[in-house]
């Protein structure tokens, strides 16, 4: 007999305190469920239930089986509600967080793309460069950028920037450019308010060491695209990604300082909760995401 059937019959015998509201529930005869518990028993060599004629109730081993039987039936169910819904249709809202520079320049086309493939799914971003809690947030998805830290979120690499000291030709003519990491001090250095490290830029010199650079420049700012401009009209030294830089170093309205120093590479992150992976909406968005940033390098970013 089938093994997972022996034991739905006997955590059903123990639910419903007897054979006949057992059979019902599974729709079986009440002699067909008494053979699948026989059956089980008979299998582990061990008594399970204690039978009278009026009440039927588990063997102290029976409850210990029982409560091992309910977490196994409770799986089996779970895995199969999880490929049943991988087949589903993709549809229902997503809820997006991601930061504003990224979300403007290069996830709001990936957006726009994937509702039209999707037509049945709605989706819901917020642009915000805080750091924002997904599950107590209510989102579906994050992007986040840099390391990650450990949790119980699952993460999926979708590409790769870096972080690059940049300045404007006009700033660099009037201040010079820095030669070392030391000649920073020196420098007006314009600040992205947001980062992990707080005041401190944390720099790696061509030999790898690592440096600590304390920021206290003229500006402050939360955002890429606001700390970029202000590095175009000349106020200073900004440190920001190549995903916000590409175009304006290609367009020559910033220059990249020190460019021989050891530079770190930087995931771009789809981060979610482990368990809405089985939802075909994010599953179809997270895999959209994949392909549409495949190949995408440090120095690949459009812009």
């Amino acid at each position: 007999m089938d093994r997972l059937t022996e034991m739905e019959a006997f955590v059903q015998v123990v639910d419903h305190g007897g054979f006949t509201e057992a059979a019902r529930k599974m729709g079986l005869s009440k002699s067909a469920i008494s053979k699948h518990v026989s059956a089980l028993e008979a299998r582990l060599a061990v008594r399970l239930l204690n039978r009278t004629t009026r009440r039927v109730s588990p063997t102290e081993v029976g409850l210990a089986y029982y409560d091992r039987a309910r977490t196994v039936l409770a799986d089996a169910a779970e895995a199969d509600e999880m490929v049943t819904a991988m087949q589903a249709t993709p549809k229902g809202s997503l809820r997006i967080s991601a930061p504003v520079s990224f979300g403007i320049s290069h996830l709001s086309d990936a957006i726009a793309r994937f509702l039209c493939a999707y037509p049945d799914v709605d989706a819901h971003m917020v642009l915000d460069d805080r750091y924002v809690e997904i599950v107590a947030e209510g989102f579906d998805l994050a992007i986040r950028i840099g390391q990650l830290e450990d949790s119980s979120l699952k993460a999926r690499k979708l590409a790769e920037t870096t972080r690059r000291l940049v300045a404007a030709p006009d700033y660099v003519a009037r201040m010079g450019a820095p030669k070392t990491l030391d000649d920073l001090h020196r420098h007006q250095l314009l600040h992205y308010s947001n980062l992990a490290t707080g005041n401190f830029w944390r720099l790696r010199a061509p030999s790898g060491e690592e440096r600590q650079i304390r920021v206290g420049g003229r500006l402050t700012v939360n955002n890429g695209d606001s700390l970029m401009r202000a590095a175009e009209m000349g106020l200073g030294i900004a440190l920001l990604p190549s995903f916000i830089i590409r175009g304006a170093i290609r367009e020559g309205r910033l220059v990249e300082l020190l460019p021989d120093r050891a530079v770190e590479s930087l995931g771009v992150f789809a981060v979610y909760p482990e368990g809405r992976f089985a939802q075909p909406k994010l599953r179809a968005f997270i895999d959209f995401l994949a392909e549409h940033f495949r190949g995408v390098g440090p120095e690949d970013w459009p812009g």
